[in-house]
């Protein structure tokens, strides 16, 4: 049956990542067990699927759903035990680092990843942006294996182009994140890399959106915000896979969401501070300057969003880059 087996990603269970083998043994006696499967897979066998219940890999269902026949029969829903967010979120990240590589920007999400995967690093930005050269120090203090990668400012009009025809929400942001993606999903597929491992959702999670500072809602912000990462994954998502790849999310496991869960939002942002228990976790792992480093969101400290700007200006669009945006859509 392992033949009729086409598994995007990796499926695991209680920890232990299923070979292909132990998927076909397991389908061989029903579907149930998928239920509680964690990963990040889009998993097709003959007459079903299944997709993992955030929806990080992209198929043909929806997130969290098992198809039979057509027919929706249950839903992908791992429960896993309750632990520290620190085992967690190890956890999460060593079961995630047999290969590839991680999307660093020197700041607290990445450089956590980055410390405890043991894998390669990748920045990138424009020539003398503060993500190139934040990222640089932080990879030299703990000694990471890091590569930056210059982009071109003419580069950046050639990689909007290409994700506006793959997002699902053509926004300035989306358009500008997706175009800092573009650049480190490229590196990664032309160097064998298939996994990239990122800090997405870390700011859902814990708080990190300046927002937080200012709300009278935190409890509903953290919902919207979480609620919003489907949409978020499928923009990066359908970047990297231009490339061959699929972005990987630690934060995102349900080890991890389970545990950031059971702190009180007030206990996530408080005194000023956004994600304040991941940044106590990260002690464990990183100087303090780098756990407590306030940093830029990835389409600014790449220095991608002055380029985005810039090229809309320079195609009539001073006070809108929406409205360049929506041109490169219909281009």
């Amino acid at each position: 049956m392992t033949d009729d087996i086409s598994l995007t990603g990796w499926i695991e269970q209680d920890g232990r990542v299923l070979r292909r083998a132990d998927i076909a043994e397991a389908l061989s006696e029903g579907y149930g067990w998928l239920k509680s499967c964690g990963g990040e897979f889009f998993l097709a066998w003959d007459g079903g699927c299944a997709r993992d219940s955030m929806g990080i890999v992209q198929g043909g269902c929806g997130p969290g759903e098992i198809i039979v026949d057509g027919a929706v029969i249950g839903r992908v829903s791992p429960e896993p035990p309750s632990q520290p967010l620190a085992d967690a979120i190890e956890t999460a990240v060593r079961l995630r680092n047999s290969e590839g590589v991680v999307a660093f920007s020197g700041g607290v999400d990445s450089a956590l990843i980055a410390a405890i995967a043991d894998l390669p690093c990748v920045t990138v930005g424009i020539e003398g942006s503060h993500d190139l050269m934040h990222a640089a120090r932080v990879a030299e203090e703990i000694g990471l294996d890091h590569t930056y990668v210059i982009v071109q400012p003419d580069e950046v009009k050639t990689a909007l182009r290409g994700v506006m025809q793959v997002i699902p929400r053509r926004t300035p942001v989306d358009a500008s994140i997706a175009a800092t993606l573009f650049f480190a999903a490229r590196w990664a597929g032309e160097n064998g890399h298939r996994r990239i491992l990122a800090g997405q959702g870390a700011d859902e999670l814990f708080g990190g959106y300046a927002r937080y500072l200012e709300t009278d809602d935190m409890e509903g912000l953290f919902r919207e915000d979480f609620e919003g990462l489907r949409i978020q994954s499928a923009r990066d998502q359908s970047v990297a896979g231009l490339f061959g790849c699929t972005l990987s999310c630690p934060y995102l496991d349900s080890r991890v969401v389970r545990a950031a869960g059971a702190i009180p939002s007030a206990e996530r942002v408080s005194g000023g501070v956004r994600k304040r228990p991941l940044r106590r976790v990260a002690l464990r792992y990183l100087p303090a300057e780098i756990a407590c480093y306030e940093k830029k969101a990835m389409q600014y400290g790449s220095g991608i969003w002055k380029v985005v700007q810039r090229c809309a200006r320079n195609n009539g669009y001073k006070n809108s880059v929406q409205g360049y945006i929506n041109q490169l859509s219909r281009a």
